[in-house]
């Protein structure tokens, strides 16, 4: 394996109960990658996000992050390697202040701390001493990313961050992904939203019923009209 790869899934399979709904994904990400995970609704995408973090434990296949197996570990220990999941509902607690919600996240020896995170996400500065629950879905977005960094991510893994919110909250997102991407940190997003997905991706994946059926660069994503339609029923214009 490339000294380079970050994440390598290898044949990858989940079950919810007696639903076999990964069936065989396989995924890399290299190191300052953005990646994305597509497919219809019911492809197996957020599976796929929560059984590489253990949430949901595979039940055949591998998961190597920074040269490590560490398929079957318990969430926690994943977590501490500096593997970072945001979640679609969030998790924000409402009854906190947006300052409190990104302290009990920071971590002493991690590059990533306050000033930083409101350097990327200044409406989070302005709204500190806001609480969780006063904020609207896009600044909680931002401040469940900005969490996500104070834990000194090595991999970034995003589950439909953008979902049900406004253009120009979406745009403001897409700059806030552009630079968290610049300083090194690489990325694994599950988005609808494929114009979102072409102006972020370096490589995307579809799935469909828990499947890989498609992986490609960016550009042969996008020149790829047979494959958008035929895999997510729509088409990019670049």
């Amino acid at each position: 394996m490339s000294s380079d790869v970050v994440l390598h899934v290898e044949n990858l399979h989940a079950c919810y109960g007696k639903s076999h709904v990964l069936q065989g994904v396989s995924l890399t990400v290299k190191a300052g990658e953005l990646v994305t995970v597509l497919g219809r609704n019911g492809a197996g995408k957020s599976t796929t996000l929560k059984s590489i973090v253990g949430v949901v434990p595979p039940v055949q296949g591998r998961v190597v992050f920074q040269g490590q197996d560490i398929t079957g570990q318990e969430s926690f220990r994943i977590a501490a390697r500096g593997l970072c999941l945001v979640p679609e509902h969030r998790g924000i607690f409402g009854l906190l202040s947006v300052e409190e919600n990104l302290a009990i996240a920071v971590r002493r020896r991690s590059p990533w701390q306050l000033a930083d995170v409101y350097r990327i996400f200044p409406r989070l500065k302005e709204r500190r001493r806001n609480g969780g629950a006063q904020l609207s879905g896009g600044e909680q977005q931002m401040l469940a990313i900005a969490r996500a960094l104070l834990n000194h991510p090595r991999l970034l893994m995003l589950d439909e961050p953008v979902e049900g919110l406004a253009p120009v909250i979406v745009e403001e997102i897409v700059e806030q992904l552009k630079q968290i991407r610049a300083t090194g940190v690489p990325v694994v997003l599950v988005e609808q939203n494929l114009e979102v997905c072409c102006q972020l991706a370096d490589r995307h994946y579809i799935l469909e019923q828990g499947h890989g059926v498609y992986e490609g660069t960016n550009a042969a994503f996008v020149a790829d009209h047979e494959a958008k339609d035929r895999y997510l029923g729509v088409n990019v214009v670049a």
